[in-house]
Formats: C-alpha cells, sequence, structure tokens
C-alpha cells in the first residue's frame, strides 16, 4: 500500500496536546473499567499495584508512542513502515486494535447516551418507565432490543463525526479543551455526594485502608498484580495506536517528556475520581463494586434512584461519562481515519466516514451478541464462555495490544535505540530531558520484561 504525502495537521499548543492527550487517555476505562476492577482487586493494594505500574511502564512506553509519531509525523501502519519496513505489523496491530476496540467501544458509547437522555428526562418526568422499572430488569430489556442499541450507537458515531470530520487535530483539540474541565468537575460534584451518603464510609475505607484479606479474596497478590496490569494497559492506550497519533499531531515545540508525565497522572486522577462517585455510593446502598458493565448501566441507576436528588445526580454522572467516552472515541476515530488519508490520499472528511461506517459494521453483531447471536461464543476455542463483546475485547487488548507494547519496548529499547527518543524530545534544544537514564533503564529492561510477563499471561501460557 502506497503512503500519499498528505498535510497533516497540528495541535495549536503544548496545552492543547495535552488536553487532548489526557481526553484520549481518559475514557470508559476510568469511569467504567477502573472503579470495577479495583473492586475485583481489593480496593487499596490493587490502587497502589496500579499506580506503581502506570508509572514505571505507563510513562516510558507512552512517551516512546509520542516521540515516534512526532518524528514521522503518520498515523500508526505508515509511521512505522516509513520508521524500519519490517516492524510494519506493529502499525497493523495498533490499527487492528483501534477498530475492534470501537467496535464494541461505540455501542458502549451508545448506551451512555441513552442513559444520559433518560436521566434528563427522569429530572422533570419521575414517573417513567425507565425511572419506576428495576435496574437490572430494564438494561436486560434495553440491550436485548435488536435495533434501539445500535440507534444510539449511530447517535454517538454521528457526534464523533461531526468533532473530527474536517480537522483532526484542531476537533480532539477543541472538544478536550471544554470536555475534560467540565468532566473533573461533574466527577468531583457527584464524587462528594457519593462520599457524604451514610454508609459510604465502607466505601472509602475500602479504597484507603490497607487490608491484605481483600487481596486474599480477590484471588492473591499475582492475581491482583495482572488486574492493575490489563487496566494499565487499557486505561492509556498503549497498544493502541492512539498515542503515537497524538504525537504525530504535536508541535515542534511540545515537551513531550513532560506531556508524558502529565497525562499519566491525569489520567490517574479522573480514575480515582470515578472510583468516589461509584465505589462509596455502591457500598451506601449495599452494592458490588465490581460488576463489569452493570456497575454503571445496574448499580448506578439504583444508587441513584435511592437517593434524594438521584435523578440530577445520575444526570450529571452520565454527562461525566458521555464526556470521558468521547474523548476517547474521537482519538481512536483519528487513528483509524489515518489509514485511507495517508494510503489512499483521501480527505479527513471521507476517511473519518469509512472509519466510522467499519466501527458500526462491528458493533452490529456485539449489539446482537445479547439479543439474537447471544449464543455465540467467539473463544470457545480457548476454552473461554464469553460474548461476542468480552471475547473482541478479550483478543483486542490483552492479546494484539500487549503484543504490540512488547514489539514497541523492543524496538525502542534495542533497535532505534533510547537515544532517538530522547533526541525527539530534545528537539530544537529548547527541552532538557532530566530523566533519560530512568527512561533508558526501563524501556529497556523494566517494560518489556513486564509487558513479556502480560502477553505469556494472556495466551495461557503462565497464570497470574
Amino acid at each position: 500500500m502506497e503512503e500519499k504525502n498528505v498535510k497533516r495537521s497540528k495541535f495549536s499548543s503544548n496545552l492543547g496536546m495535552m488536553l487532548a492527550c489526557i481526553g484520549g487517555a481518559v475514557g470508559l476505562g476510568n469511569v467504567w473499567g477502573f472503579p470495577s476492577k479495583l473492586g475485583r482487586g481489593g480496593g487499596f493494594y490493587f490502587l497502589i499495584i496500579y499506580v506503581v505500574v502506570a508509572l514505571l511502564l505507563g510513562i516510558p512506553m507512552t512517551l516512546s508512542e509520542y516521540a515516534i509519531g512526532r518524528k514521522m509525523r503518520k498515523g500508526p501502519i505508515a509511521a512505522w513502515t516509513e520508521l524500519n519496513r519490517k516492524w510494519k505489523f506493529v502499525g497493523i496491530l495498533n490499527a487492528i486494535v483501534c477498530v475492534g476496540v470501537m467496535g464494541f467501544y461505540c455501542l458502549l458509547f451508545g448506551w451512555i447516551i441513552k442513559y444520559m437522555v433518560e436521566f434528563g428526562i427522569a429530572i422533570f418526568n419521575p414517573a417513567s418507565t425507565f425511572w419506576t422499572m428495576d435496574s437490572a430488569e430494564y438494561f436486560s430489556m434495553f440491550i436485548s432490543i435488536p435495533v434501539e442499541p445500535l440507534v444510539w450507537t449511530f447517535v454517538g458515531l454521528l457526534l464523533a463525526y461531526l468533532c473530527v470530520r474536517k480537522n483532526m487535530a484542531g476537533g480532539i483539540e477543541k472538544a478536550c479543551k471544554w470536555m475534560i474541565p467540565a468532566l473533573v468537575v461533574l466527577l468531583i460534584v457527584v464524587a462528594i455526594r457519593a462520599c457524604t451518603l451514610p454508609g459510604a464510609e465502607a466505601g472509602i475505607e475500602f479504597l484507603f485502608k490497607p487490608s491484605t484479606e481483600n487481596v486474599m479474596t480477590s484471588g492473591g497478590w499475582l492475581t491482583v498484580f495482572g488486574i492493575a496490569l490489563a487496566q494499565m494497559f487499557f486505561s492509556l492506550n498503549v497498544g493502541f495506536g492512539t498515542n503515537l497519533m497524538y504525537g504525530s499531531y504535536a508541535p515542534d515545540d511540545s515537551d513531550l517528556a513532560k506531556n508524558a508525565l502529565l497525562v499519566p497522572l491525569g489520567d490517574m486522577v479522573v480514575a480515582l475520581l470515578a472510583a468516589l462517585a461509584t465505589i462509596p455510593a455502591a457500598f451506601a446502598f449495599g452494592y458490588s463494586p465490581s460488576t463489569g458493565a452493570g456497575m454503571l448501566f445496574i448499580t448506578m441507576k439504583a444508587v441513584f434512584e435511592s437517593m434524594p436528588g438521584g435523578a440530577i445526580f445520575g444526570f450529571m454522572f452520565f454527562v461525566a461519562v458521555f464526556f470521558a467516552a468521547i474523548s476517547s472515541v474521537i482519538g481512536m476515530t483519528a487513528a483509524n481515519a489515518a489509514i485511507p488519508c495517508e494510503h489512499w490520499g483521501w480527505s479527513n472528511k471521507k476517511g473519518t466516514l469509512l472509519a466510522l461506517a467499519a466501527n458500526l459494521i462491528i458493533a452490529i453483531p456485539v449489539s446482537l451478541g445479547y439479543s439474537s447471536l447471544s449464543g455465540v461464543r467467539m473463544l470457545s476455542w480457548m476454552g473461554k464462555d464469553t460474548d461476542i463483546l468480552d471475547s473482541i475485547d478479550y483478543l483486542c487488548e490483552n492479546c494484539f495490544a500487549t503484543v504490540a507494547a512488547l514489539a514497541l519496548c523492543i524496538f525502542v529499547g534495542w533497535i532505534w535505540k533510547p537515544a532517538a527518543v530522547i533526541e525527539e524530545v530534545e528537539k530544537g534544544g529548547k527541552f532538557k530531558f532530566t530523566w533519560k537514564s530512568i527512561f533508558t533503564f526501563l524501556i529497556r529492561y523494566i517494560c518489556p520484561i513486564i509487558t513479556l510477563i502480560v502477553v505469556l499471561s494472556s495466551i495461557g501460557i503462565i497464570s497470574l
């Protein structure tokens, strides 16, 4: 496939890039995945392990992807092809992950829009079916309808298209400049309300009080470590190609090393706020904090129904979740749209339409996996009794993304060499890379070793 030289837009400032990158990292991994995995991982010690692996692995790998992106000024496939044709497979893996994840991510995004609208209606109409019906029963009824979830998915994709159809970098930057601050404010408001509920003390204690008993109940230290690692890869989009894409839009005078530090930290802050907004509330009303998708759509709905002014707080919470989700959607859309734009010379508008059409096509069987295709088990040959959504999630995040991340570490650490990243960070001599020796050690030794463990665990060779 021949790469075309297309004019590439850039972020207008380093602040714009940083907010866009935080928006790309912040998503359902924070407001859905993090609280539920924290619940599965036993609370406090999961939190500590997650912070450590995010600092030791997330930061150097994120920086490496930023550096490759800015150096090559291309999307994942074209960037890796031009950098070293033998390593083109990494870009292909990035693309597979992004397309696959978006196939179910946009479906969940549609669910979120549905619930946001329904909570808004419930503020003015407390007699609505949504508000009066049992939360588990309502959710089951909604996802089992073949058509309606896809309609809401289409609405979500249309919103993503409107954000980035003309100028990828500009559209992402403008959206994230106001969505990310709004997301933080809304989560703080809901978190304050959740933490002041009667009985919320148990949830706060679960989060911040060390308990080896909780770790043992969660399966032991290795299990908690494995859950934290999986969450880190998902939350920071390592191996997805989106970090590389954001790097390709970075201005020449942007401080990549600073952004690589601040983006994971910002991601962790949002994740913690999401945990404070959900887990204390779940404990206050006697619900489990480790119920996956049910945490958002069943547990939290039941929680808001039980609290005074619940419809208002529920609406605010789902608006926050909407902001988190769409910021990731437009980032992954940009990565997918880059393929036809760079290889066939398509316009951003046409490339974005193709990317979103592919997302919708994948979303159809994922959605039907809860109705007419509910009996399909894609990974039965691996001994996994998972529906279509969870199967695609596992293949993309646990297999393809981790292999891509491992390849990234090996390439940057031993072939391209850390010096190339350092040179890109210090481009023009404006910025000094003060932790270059730490970066070199981490990307050469710590990152590939731990990532290899994740890969071996994902394919069943070892058990975490």
